[in-house]
């Protein structure tokens, strides 16, 4: 097996261009803070910026997002025009991001090869998903890359390196002729370095990868037996990865093998962190329905299962306009809570009126919950060193079931890549 990461041809904006306003958040994050948005759109003002480049999620529904996407493709050949990157070819960048709480994750751009990555549920690929890839999803953001010159990506993925030989031991190898960006992030995302490695820090990444995936090793670490090698597992943007993969699958129907093995798209661009970094934290990744029958759906929710309030069971809070509780459910359906209430929500979503949104932050599903047609369900976080056993034994989680950090210390758009 060939390790399914590598150096890139990774584009970085030239010194001239402020990167404070270049680098903006995941399109996937403040999707019910319109808010948050508009203030970023008055930072960035008319500077050369990814909110330019992407389409946060918030705008998906929009009745004029066909206009959006062609306006970002458009985008992407002014900025190639204007030659507004440096390329680093053949590279791979070492990130520190020190995070709002002043924590530094470490972190490792590169390219991953799509043809190892699947998200089917009970994939032995040596990428999988973690999470539920609902397949709704994916034609939408097609519809953004599939024109698109360049990709920018939001993805993280996890490493399972418990010793910390592979990321962490690169700051002691590169120095301060290597950086190329150090800037500030806006909207309180902390700060974020890049340095770009040499050759022989590449090939030492190359070899520890090749360590993790080594079948015995694998095996006698997880207690496992032939369920196929998980060499890394998708963090944070996992319909991203999902969306290069099915735009990738769909260019090789008109392409030869040679020239389909051989296409820029067959590989994303992405940042790999170590599940064992100190600055990752999971966070549970609460619901809210919004604009439903909140007297209904309690009852239904009493009906789908056994509830009590006496701790016998899995835990949730339940937030509406009239009270805060914390339930247990004694008869759940998924081995955690956020997967068995997301198993009621399908069913009930399914047949009656209601929009669900995926929240990061109790103090925010409270705010959205507590509001007239509401109703908010808050979780606590899994374990994060219990993620690679479950993904190996049970697939992928139900979605949304966890989130690294707060919305805030998600990846920032910041590095490009040509796809075409």
């Amino acid at each position: 097996m060939k390790v399914p990461f590598k150096a890139g041809n990774i584009l970085i904006p030239k010194k001239n261009i402020d990167m404070h306003k270049w680098s903006v958040v995941a399109c996937d994050q403040y999707t019910s803070e319109p808010e948050y948005w508009e203030e970023v759109n008055n930072i960035v003002g008319d500077s050369p910026s990814t909110l330019n480049l992407t389409l946060p999620e918030i705008y998906l529904e929009d009745s004029n997002v066909e206009d959006r996407i062609k306006k970002i493709n458009s985008n992407m050949k002014d900025m190639l025009d204007n030659n507004i990157f440096d390329e680093y070819k053949d590279s791979m960048i070492y990130v520190e991001r020190t995070q709002s709480d002043g924590k530094v994750r470490e972190g490792l751009m590169g390219i991953v090869d799509l043809l190892d990555y699947s998200y089917e549920k009970g994939s032995t690929t040596l990428i999988r998903a973690t999470e539920k890839t609902v397949i709704e999803r994916i034609p939408p953001r097609m519809k953004v890359r599939e024109n698109a010159l360049l990709e920018l990506p939001h993805i993280m993925i996890l490493i399972d390196d418990d010793k910390k030989e592979i990321i962490e031991n690169l700051k002691n190898k590169v120095t301060q002729d290597d950086v190329v960006y150090d800037f500030d992030l806006m909207q309180n995302g902390g700060h974020i370095k890049g340095y770009l490695l040499n050759n022989d820090s590449i090939n030492d990444i190359t070899k520890g990868l090749e360590k993790l995936m080594d079948k015995d090793n694998f095996e006698k670490k997880y207690g496992v037996h032939d369920l196929g090698v998980l060499l890394f597992a998708m963090g944070d943007g996992n319909h991203s990865l999902a969306t290069a993969k099915a735009c990738y699958e769909k260019l090789k129907e008109t392409l030869s093998e040679e020239e389909y093995l051989n296409s820029p798209a067959r590989y994303a661009l992405v940042e790999l962190v170590n599940l064992h970094s100190d600055a990752l934290e999971f966070e549970a990744i609460h619901r809210v329905v919004f604009d439903t029958d909140v007297h209904d759906l309690l009852e239904k929710l009493y009906q789908y299962y056994n509830i009590n309030e006496d701790g016998n069971g899995q835990k949730f809070e339940l937030i509406t306009k009239d009270y805060d509780k914390v339930l247990y459910i004694e008869n759940p359906k998924s081995n955690i809570a956020v997967g068995s209430i997301q198993s009621f929500l399908d069913d009930y979503l399914s047949n009656n009126k209601g929009k669900i949104d995926y929240i990061h932050g109790e103090d925010v599903t409270k705010e959205l919950g507590s509001k007239d047609n509401n109703i908010g369900f808050i979780f606590d976080p899994m374990a994060k060193e219990d993620l690679f056993k479950t993904v190996i034994l049970d697939g992928a989680l139900p979605r949304k079931t966890f989130s690294m950090g707060h919305s805030y210390d998600k990846r920032f758009y910041l590095e490009a890549r040509k796809i075409k």
